[in-house]
């Protein structure tokens, strides 16, 4: 589904590059069952005219087949497509569609609503840059609403887009709709969002959609469609150190090893100086790989291949980070979870604990807290039950190399496996690594000897001390010194032969004496400056 171009003057090429230079917005649509999601997306993408004839023909002969709404498309078949979600009347599995207008290009994910299918949504807004949250009119918000708005701010969503859904049912009420924007403002306070907009629609009749409703005239706000179009995402992830979990060791043959892996922030450049976490080790960036040969830069959400200028120790599960800002190391996790699982999450047990790349085992430790979704307080619990959300602190069988997750999402983030079926039980939050090894407690000199020569415009030079410099200061150190030594011997024996080998007998053992004193101190770290 794609803006359609005007059949006479389309080319190709031209229609990409104007899809290029288009933005990106992606968005769940959320909120409590039966609330109107499917429908609202479905009239969206119909009222934009981003539905092509077979769709639209598709959708009416599926709308007499399975629709709810008589005669009438029904618009929740464009996304509910499973055959038990037609059935039901219900969304189950998170749909995700990608659609365009002239002016941005979108990738919305319908949520389900039931309880049951939390953990769906969960994974729906775990990429989301904005929450659609829709509101029945007639119910207001339900616990589930509130759920999935405390999820969404959890993931680190800012942006929350509040329809208030059905105004048809209550009269196209201005004050009903002022109510539940106020409920809703009150509940939304602590959750740390930038910024909630509150709009009243219809997804049955379209109104406030796409075109303003002359129904709700009273409404002075933007439309639905105009609010997606025009709001401001700013992303992070260029911005924040440079991050790349491991994913493989590329060795195809004696002469090359690469690691390869998804770069989850920051840039990295050749030349670049990094350290290889958990362990510790320092190096530098040799090589970018890529698909399409080598290159100097890449950045956040690339895929590459770097090679590093030292035989350092690498492995799947080890994060390759900017040596200036490395992750925390540690194996004591203080976090925010989302249990999914239908065994509760209990303290003492191991889970398998998937942090990006790395899998460690970790117990939780008994001062379990879990969160109550109406007053957002929180409670000590001996348990977390299936939907529930609490706070724990997690002990790792070893140190794993972890962020904030205010600070990275990819690298902050982690999954709860269980041991035995190996599904998929929970989701948490960094939210702060307890005992973490300092970045001042490593070695900051990288192995190599001589820095790479593209990183030498970027960093100061280095400060060793080279043998033959040494040998050169001991000996017009020695020559000048010893000139005294001769003077004297000749004053006092008369000989000058005498004097001569007292003078070079002086200069052979001190210039020895002094290249192995020099050698010595090149070596010691202490009052250095640091090169990075």
């Amino acid at each position: 589904m794609t803006a359609r171009p005007d059949p006479g003057g389309f080319t190709l090429d031209t229609f990409l590059r104007q899809h290029e230079r288009k933005s990106l917005l992606r968005f769940i649509a959320c909120g409590s069952v039966d609330h109107g999601k499917s429908t609202l997306i479905g009239r969206l993408l119909y009222e934009a005219g981003l539905l092509f004839d077979d769709q639209l023909d598709a959708l009416a002969i599926e709308s007499r087949k399975h629709g709810t709404q008589g005669k009438e498309l029904d618009y929740s078949l464009l996304l509910d497509g499973l055959a038990a979600e037609r059935e039901q009347k219900i969304t189950i599995d998170v749909a995700y569609r990608f659609f365009a207008t002239e002016r941005r290009k979108f990738i919305v994910a319908d949520a389900p609503g039931h309880e049951q299918y939390t953990r769906n949504m969960a994974t729906g807004a775990s990429t989301a840059d904005l929450a659609l949250i829709l509101i029945n009119a007639q119910t207001g918000l339900t616990r589930q609403t509130r759920r999935h708005s405390l999820i969404v701010s959890m993931l680190g969503v800012r942006h929350l887009l509040v329809a208030v859904n059905k105004m048809d049912l209550v009269g196209w009420s201005e004050e009903t709709f002022r109510a539940i924007d106020a409920e809703f403002r009150s509940f939304a306070a602590e959750l740390g969002v930038s910024e909630i907009v509150c709009i009243p629609i219809s997804a049955h009749g379209g109104d406030n959609v796409v075109s303003r409703s002359c129904n709700m005239d009273w409404h002075l706000g933007p439309t639905l469609l105009a609010y997606l179009e025009d709001v401001e995402i700013t992303a992070a992830s260029h911005r924040q150190p440079f991050r790349m979990p491991v994913q493989l060791v590329n060795r195809p043959s004696p002469d090359f090893r690469g690691h390869s892996g998804l770069i989850a922030s920051g840039e990295v450049y050749t030349g670049m100086p990094v350290r290889i976490l958990p362990s510790g080790q320092a190096s530098y960036i040799d090589r970018i790989v890529t698909f399409d040969g080598d290159v100097d830069r890449a950045a956040a959400g690339q895929s590459v291949t770097v090679t590093l200028a030292d035989d350092v120790d690498a492995s799947r599960g080890d994060v390759i980070a900017e040596i200036g800002e490395p992750p925390v190391v540690s194996d004591r996790l203080t976090a925010r979870v989302f249990w999914m699982g239908k065994d509760a999450l209990v303290p003492g047990r191991s889970y398998l604990v998937k942090l990006a790349t790395s899998t460690v085992k970790g117990t939780v430790d008994p001062a379990l807290h879990v969160i109550d979704i109406d007053t957002r307080t929180s409670a000590a619990a001996d348990r977390l039950l299936v939907n529930d959300i609490g706070h724990c602190v997690l002990a790792l069988d070893r140190p794993a190399a972890v962020d904030r997750y205010s600070d990275n999402k990819e690298t902050g983030s982690f999954i709860v496996i269980d041991p035995e079926s190996y599904d998929t039980v929970g989701m948490g939050l960094v939210e702060q690594a307890e005992g973490g090894e300092a970045p001042f407690g490593w070695p900051q000199t990288p192995l190599s000897v001589t820095a790479p020569a593209k990183a030498a415009s970027l960093k100061s030079p280095r400060s060793g001390e080279s043998h033959i410099r040494s040998i050169a200061k001991a000996i017009s150190w020695r020559g000048s010194g010893s000139l005294d030594t001769f003077l004297v011997s000749l004053v006092i024996t008369g000989s000058y032969t005498f004097a001569g080998s007292i003078a070079i007998t002086e200069v052979m053992t001190k210039i020895a004496l002094y290249y192995f004193h020099e050698r010595i101190w090149s070596i010691i770290p202490w009052g250095k400056a640091s090169e990075f």
